[in-house]
């Protein structure tokens, strides 16, 4: 990871950077949307905060878990090194959403509206967040010009490929939720689209094979999809909702806008940081 800057023995990196500026994002867009549909915007903020400590921990224990557990079994200790690296992004979805459900149900605000308002938010804190992920590409030509090189290897820049990926869902998430068929469809696309995301990613990434050319993450991403699926299907019979509003042009182009816009600026830091 690229440092930033230190004080005594504590170091503070680029990658923990991006996180804050991408979880600050996808607050204000969270509070933004909660206030627009009637719903306690504060409590929201405090349950977001949770679900970002319980992602953490979930994105832990799932890469230890999943990933390298004789590592971790021979060195324990390494288990707090989360500065190393070492996240698993399907164990923080999951951590984020188990803690975000329980406070949800406990303080008994509307789960599934609820949720279809985090989704856009979370999908961008995702993108904004990965433009200072490390360089985990595998190998690609020196002829095509977007590589990365490291160590004196051009690498696929793999956390573009998924930020560029993740800013076209938030765009189609947040259309969406000006128009959902019922509770929870915008979310429930959030979970197959970004899992599918994953997947495209995965093949331009180094990571423990399966099977063929399919990683440990295909694995991860096909059974989010699959539960993704299963979920569509018993939440299609619900109640429609009544209280959609009618997508106009300018909402188009300001989506279109606002996409492009995080693009660009999002490929220009992520070049200028990797040189």
């Amino acid at each position: 990871m690229i440092p930033i800057f230190s004080i005594g023995p504590i170091t503070f990196y680029f990658f923990g950077l991006m996180i804050a500026v991408g979880a600050l994002a996808g607050l204000y867009f969270l509070t933004t949307e909660a206030k627009k549909q009637g719903l306690n915007h504060e409590s929201l903020m405090e349950i977001a905060i949770y679900s970002v400590i319980g992602g953490i921990i979930g994105a832990r224990i799932v890469y230890i878990l999943v990933y390298d557990p004789s590592y971790y079994l021979a060195n324990p200790m390494k288990v707090f090194a989360i500065s190393e690296g070492g996240l698993s992004i399907h164990g923080g979805i999951l951590g984020g959403l188990l803690v975000g459900l329980w406070l949800l149900k406990r303080r008994g605000i509307p789960i599934w509206q609820t949720l279809d308002i985090i989704a856009p938010a979370i999908i961008l804190a995702q993108g904004i967040s990965r433009i200072g992920c490390d360089v985990f590409g595998g190998p690609i030509s020196r002829s095509l010009p977007w590589g990365v090189e490291v160590n004196g290897e051009y690498l696929h820049p793999a956390q573009a490929y998924e930020f560029l990926l993740d800013y076209l869902l938030f765009g189609y998430l947040w259309l969406r939720l000006r128009k959902p068929a019922y509770r929870g469809q915008v979310f429930l696309h959030y979970l197959i689209g970004y899992m599918i995301i994953r997947g495209i990613v995965e093949f331009t990434r180094v990571n423990p094979i399966v099977f063929g050319p399919f990683s440990v993450s295909h694995v991860l991403s096909l059974i989010g999809i699959l539960f993704g699926i299963i979920l569509i299907w018993f939440r299609r019979k619900s109640p429609a909702v009544n209280e959609r509003v009618d997508i106009k042009k300018r909402d188009y182009v300001k989506t279109v806008l606002t996409v492009l816009t995080l693009m660009i600026i999002s490929l220009v830091i992520y070049y200028t940081i990797r040189g």
